[in-house]
């Protein structure tokens, strides 16, 4: 980490207004003076408390937003020019915002951008003129906290205040999901976009992926505090086995719809909307499949994964309501192992967090958060454990893994939007 963006870092935690100050600075620096004002606007990272892989397939979710951000200062201009930059990876790209956008690498995080862009446009939002945007993040880049829907929602929360889009939360979030999957070629669920944009401090939202209805949920710790362990591993939602994992559990449902309908019975509207003899009907339907393949096992434990997941949420926002954290400790723990040996997400860096941070006194539970296939993972720790925990989970890693991973403490943060 450079001693710059260490030090911009330090603000964004503890003095925002002079953060702010700092960023107006390097604008005018980058871009020049202006009679136009400069706009500041910010979004969380998130940590998924349970509830992993089964928005995509209609599921209940129990994230956070946290008090990771990533920052926007942006200015209109007179022109149809657009210009992007970024702090921590410096580099500018230029467009009009006249063209009409598609997915180009060579664009590279501008292609998110300019999918929303495109995707208000069609929305009937008129963009007379362009803007220069410069933006400076605190979110692990790749790392499994959700740095691209933050990047996203952010800029859909800039664009609707600067041109009159009149975009609520959930719409925002909606924007940024149809983002990826017309864009980025990544058919991911809602729950990212939607925590990032409705996040509430000190909250956890129980989003009903299937309907959108969502609560808040208190999150009271107590002396227990989440800590994010990143792997450091990076993987592109794209090139993993995210997409493959999202055509699995359709053939899965399309197999159990299959089978019941030859049945007589009613079909299911998503895997997470099964019962458990739903899952033995394919099961059976799985095992008389002709010709049967090795694949056939596959699909049921991702479709069990689905079953048992969503479940595991409703019996951590109890636990949460009680304050029985041990026990949220434990779902947490049989998610990660549901996620490693059913939907087989984690591998070796992942699962090697959760095994050595549940060595350490003071540790509730662990687990992956986010897509997987590298990336984050999340433990419940006692605050008088943490140093400990971190020095001696950090070398048992690097010793098994051979590099490092970060850690950091995060508390709750509130969702996207302009920036006090």
């Amino acid at each position: 980490m450079s001693q710059d963006y260490a030090v911009l870092t330090q603000l964004a935690s503890e003095d925002v207004p002079a953060l702010k100050q700092e960023l107006e600075r390097r604008f005018v620096e980058m871009y020049g003076a202006s009679s136009e004002a400069i706009k500041f606007f910010a979004a969380p990272a998130r940590i998924n408390i349970i509830g992993e892989h089964i928005d995509y397939n209609g599921g209940m979710v129990l994230p956070t937003a946290i008090d990771r951000y990533i920052f926007l200062a942006i200015r209109g201009r007179k022109d149809t020019t657009i210009n992007y930059d970024d702090i921590r990876f410096p580099g500018r790209f230029t467009f009009d915002i006249t063209e009409s956008f598609s997915y180009k690498k060579e664009s590279d995080y501008c292609n998110y951008l300019n999918g929303v862009i495109t995707i208000l446009k069609d929305r009937g939002v008129s963009f007379p003129t362009g803007f220069d945007a410069l933006f400076f993040s605190c979110i692990p880049d790749g790392g499994g906290v959700s740095s691209s829907s933050a990047l996203e929602c952010c800029f859909v929360s800039a664009m609707s205040h600067m041109y009159n889009g009149n975009v609520n939360p959930v719409d925002n979030a909606l924007i940024g999901q149809e983002t990826e999957h017309r864009f980025m070629n990544v058919q991911c669920g809602i729950m990212d976009q939607f925590i990032i944009s409705t996040g509430r401090k000190d909250s956890a939202v129980l989003l009903n992926c299937a309907t959108l209805d969502y609560q808040y949920i208190p999150l009271n710790l107590g002396d227990y505090r989440f800590i994010v362990m990143n792997s450091n591993k990076k993987r592109q939602l794209a090139d993993s086995k995210y997409n493959q994992r999202v055509a699995e559990c359709k053939e899965g449902l399309e197999i159990l719809n299959q089978a019941l309908t030859a049945q007589g019975k009613a079909t299911v509207a998503n895997p997470c909307s099964m019962t458990t003899e739903q899952l033995e009907v394919l099961q059976e339907a799985l095992k008389t499949a002709t010709p049967k393949t090795a694949e056939s096992e596959v699909i049921y434990r991702r479709m069990r994964h689905c079953r048992l997941e969503n479940q595991r949420v409703y019996k951590a926002t109890d636990a949460l309501k009680s304050g029985n954290l041990q026990e949220l400790g434990q779902l947490m723990n049989a998610s990660h192992e549901s996620l490693k040996t059913d939907y087989e997400t984690t591998g070796i860096e992942l699962d090697t967090l959760n095994q050595e941070a549940n060595k350490i006194a003071g540790c509730l539970g662990a687990r992956v958060t986010g897509a997987g296939f590298g990336g984050c993972a999340i433990a419940l720790v006692h605050k008088d454990s943490i140093p400990a925990f971190i020095d001696t989970v950090g070398a048992a890693y690097k010793e098994k893994i051979g590099y490092e991973a970060t850690f950091f403490q995060c508390a709750t943060g509130n969702g996207a939007g302009p920036l006090a």
